[in-house]
């Protein structure tokens, strides 16, 4: 299927590749289909982009890759909605707020994206740990 995006034109995308966020992510509760694209090709920044908004795109990293102690546990009640059996099938990113210049980029790792590859299935969830905020300071990776 063509998908117009944000960043990357318009591009050819397998349905099968969609996420699907069965209440939307917050403040967005109408957009429930998303996939999640490389902004290049290292890997190193995600783009989660709306399936039926080509302006509304989240640019996204691996938290682990940058922030090493970043820990968690999923509440059972996240579990039983994304149906998660095993933890490596599991996916974390946290969303963006990019800046200029790029050094003062933030990083929101209070409310980490789970997905559940297995089937798909995402959920924005906010974190009830007080050393957690919406706006880290990018760190340098590695």
């Amino acid at each position: 299927m063509e998908l117009r995006t944000k960043y990357h034109g318009t591009i050819e995308i397998d349905q099968s590749n969609y996420i699907y966020f069965s209440n939307g992510i917050p403040g967005f509760h109408e957009e429930i289909q998303f996939v999640i694209l490389p902004l290049e090709e290292d890997e190193t920044f995600y783009i989660m982009q709306s399936v039926n908004t080509p302006t509304l795109a989240f640019v996204m990293i691996n938290p682990f890759a940058y922030y090493h102690n970043y820990d968690f546990i999923l509440d059972e009640s996240v579990v039983e909605c994304l149906k998660i059996d095993a933890l490596a099938d599991v996916l974390v990113y946290s969303i963006l707020t990019v800046q200029d210049p790029f050094k003062n980029t933030t990083v929101n790792l209070q409310a980490p994206v789970i997905i559940n590859t297995k089937n798909n299935f995402g959920k924005q969830i906010i974190l009830n740990n007080e050393k957690y905020l919406t706006r880290h300071k990018l760190v340098e990776k590695r």
